[in-house]
């Protein structure tokens, strides 16, 4: 998965403004395919209780949403770039969420509530760029928390909301679906300062800590790194988040623009919520910590997002070059 995530960035790099334009329908309507496939009966693969994954045979199973969220980055900011790069206008605001409402009603439906979050703030980052107009933000702000009584009624699965309720209290299942939550904390508390060190933590070791290499990743360091260790992540993820918004500074047209933007965005958004789950201030979820989570769907999806960005930056090299 590194190589071609690797690969595939080396690649995304060299892609050329048009290039990307003129790809960005096609990707959006073949990710939005996959995304109807992984719901068919006997097609998509399901796990811990989620149907996410489509099976590719020997190259394994991959998850559509992951490459969906670079699709719809690329497809807002093509819409936008052709409408002046202006989401002031009710019109364009709308046609804007007609672009993400699809692939988010289809991820939601996996059911994988903390993707539709990310594809929610991709969407928000990438309109506020674009000028929006606070008043519309407003409103459908209020049409959003009007609706939430019904998507909680009709749209949240029991183990979701089994989710919600042990964030409250853990303790109230302490050994079902309260147990990693807990397990989480005492990993992330028990590392202190410096940590016990590599391969040394006892809940990642002795098993108590479970999907330790991916959701719970962060606790997993904060037991064998400590606070420090943690801090050193946050001083490389604001580095690298600080870069994609330099990318947005630099870019010579609109479309660059937004798209840096909407990395930015991706970016941020799965690494707050997956350390949001890590400290107990989000229910748990499936989703990775960007470059530290096992995943390959989601390490070679950010490898191209990366080469994008670098595509970004070396176009502004070379017309100051010239």
């Amino acid at each position: 998965h590194i190589v071609l995530g690797l690969g595939l960035m080396s690649l995304a790099s060299r892609a050329r403004p048009l290039d990307l334009r003129r790809l960005a329908l096609p990707f959006y309507a073949a990710c939005a395919l996959a995304l109807v496939l992984v719901l068919l009966p006997g097609v998509g693969q399901t796990v811990n209780g989620s149907q996410r994954w489509l099976s590719l045979g020997p190259l394994g199973s991959w998850q559509p949403s992951e490459f969906a969220k670079i699709a719809t980055i690329l497809l807002l900011a093509r819409f936008f770039s052709e409408h002046g790069g202006d989401a002031r206008e009710l019109k364009a605001l709308l046609l804007s969420l007609a672009i993400m409402v699809p692939v988010v009603g289809l991820v939601f439906i996996q059911p994988d509530l903390g993707t539709s979050l990310v594809f929610g703030a991709i969407w928000l980052g990438v309109v506020i760029v674009a000028g929006v107009s606070r008043r519309h933000l407003l409103v459908m702000g209020a049409i959003f928390l009007a609706l939430l009584p019904f998507i909680w009624t009709f749209g949240i699965a029991d183990y979701q909301v089994q989710r919600i309720s042990v964030l409250v209290d853990p303790n109230r299942d302490p050994l079902d679906t309260g147990f990693t939550t807990l397990q989480g904390e005492i990993a992330l508390g028990s590392g202190q300062v410096f940590g016990k060190g590599f391969t040394k933590g006892d809940q990642t070791q002795l098993e108590y800590l479970r999907v330790a290499t991916r959701d719970f990743i962060f606790s997993l360091m904060g037991e064998e790194f400590g606070f420090v260790g943690a801090m050193v992540m946050f001083a490389l993820f604001i580095l690298l988040l600080m870069r994609g918004i330099r990318a947005a500074q630099l870019a010579g047209d609109t479309a660059g623009q937004l798209v840096a933007v909407g990395i930015v965005m991706l970016i941020l958004m799965q690494t707050f919520i997956n350390i949001a789950v890590n400290v107990r201030l989000f229910p748990v979820t499936g989703i990775p910590l960007p470059f530290v989570s096992q995943g390959g769907s989601s390490l070679v999806s950010l490898f191209v997002s990366l080469g994008i960005l670098q595509s970004i930056v070396m176009r502004h090299r070379a017309y100051r070059q010239t």
